[in-house]
């Protein structure tokens, strides 16, 4: 005998819970933050923050890297003002991490973090594995494109509070 199509008896398989999309964004949001705040303390610790440290970085990506002529000559711009371009990329890396992890301002950040981690991962062409970036940089064009600060971040609210504002 059936009923609605199931045999008397059938019991239905376990499923499990299925998380809502907003945690996984935020989740994403908190490892890419974490990211960028990692790779600030690790590269101060290696000294990639001063006018030389960076400097021999940006070089090296222009002579071993394969980024087309045109960013070389960007890269080679940059590595002849250090004494600017090596605490802006400091401020970035930490500004960046902290405000994902804050969730602050997330679509504006998480846009931001996409171009500068696109710049870096043409910058590293040929001296990097491409996922090393493409991953993080994908995941900040996603967090740029959703509302991933509108769950355990500043943004949530910044929404109710300003809802007619599309940032958040």
């Amino acid at each position: 005998m059936t009923t609605g199509g199931e045999p008397v008896g059938a019991s239905k398989p376990e499923t499990l819970p299925v998380l809502a999309p907003c945690y996984g964004l935020a989740i994403l949001r908190l490892t890419l933050g974490t990211l960028f705040v990692w790779v600030f303390f690790e590269n101060l610790g290696k000294g990639l923050y001063t006018p030389a440290g960076y400097q021999h970085l940006i070089l090296d990506y222009v002579q071993r890297g394969l980024a087309p002529a045109i960013w070389k000559d960007v890269m080679r711009f940059m590595a002849g003002h250090t004494a600017v371009f090596a605490p802006l990329q400091a401020a970035a890396e930490i500004s960046l991490g902290a405000l994902l992890l804050a969730g602050a301002a997330t679509r504006l950040v998480a846009l931001a973090a996409f171009g500068f981690l696109a710049s870096l991962w043409v910058s590293e062409w040929g001296t990097a594995w491409i996922w090393e970036l493409l991953v993080p940089m994908l995941v900040a064009l996603v967090l740029a494109l959703s509302a991933a600060g509108r769950t355990w971040g500043v943004d949530a609210r910044l929404a109710r509070r300003f809802p007619h504002i599309p940032i958040w």
